[in-house]
């Protein structure tokens, strides 16, 4: 199965849930579908787990998805063992695993051999982990997690390639002030504040 088909099925199923992306064609595939300001889309390899921990410990009655890969979750593996500890209820972690670091030339990853992020899950100490090599299992398991109130780890096996889709059109910095200002407002909090201008010295 593929990634972008995948995220196709589920898209219409998300309301006010918060979303964060790994860097590579998934952030672009997931804005295309849902293009909310509720999606944050990481720049940096490796820390998607750890970003979407933060936001669910932080807004516990939010749902947080969390859209990972195996290359970017190899690079942070002892973040399984924190959120397990944590155990957020309100967090699905989702991994799309191609076996590849498919935006540096495809090089394979620890999962072409013998590694299984989901055994490293399991024992991490994930209760509810699945692993997903169809469009069925996948929206299956997904539309559980959807539903309950634990914590959640799908691994889902896809076929290296991009769905077709534009470029997602905003940068890092405007998606980090959309998603930012999208928290206060939705939350009713205060988050940014604005930099006082330095009065000029006296002369």
């Amino acid at each position: 199965m593929k990634r972008y088909d995948c995220l196709k099925a589920i898209a219409p199923r998300f309301g006010e849930e918060l979303v964060v992306t790994n860097i590579g064609a998934v952030r672009h595939e997931w804005q295309a579908l849902r293009p909310h300001p509720g999606n944050y889309h990481l720049q940096n390899l490796g820390l998607t787990s750890s970003m979407a921990l933060g936001l669910a410990l932080a807004l516990p009655h939010r749902k947080v998805v969390a859209f990972d890969g195996d290359g970017s979750l190899l690079l942070n593996l002892g973040s399984l063992a924190t959120i397990a500890n944590q155990h957020p209820a309100n967090l699905i972690h989702i991994v799309f695993d191609n076996e590849c670091y498919e935006s540096s030339r495809g090089a394979p990853t620890a999962t072409a051999g013998r590694a299984d992020l989901a055994a490293i899950a399991r024992g991490a100490g994930f209760a509810n982990v699945m692993t997903a090599k169809t469009l069925g299992e996948f929206e299956g398991g997904f539309l559980r997690a959807l539903k309950s109130n634990d914590l959640h780890f799908i691994l889902a096996k896809v076929e290296a390639g991009a769905g077709e889709v534009p470029a997602a059109a905003l940068d890092s910095q405007e998606n980090k002030y959309l998603f930012v200002r999208y928290i206060e407002k939705s939350e009713n909090l205060k988050i940014l504040t604005a930099t006082p201008s330095r009065a000029s010295s006296p002369r």
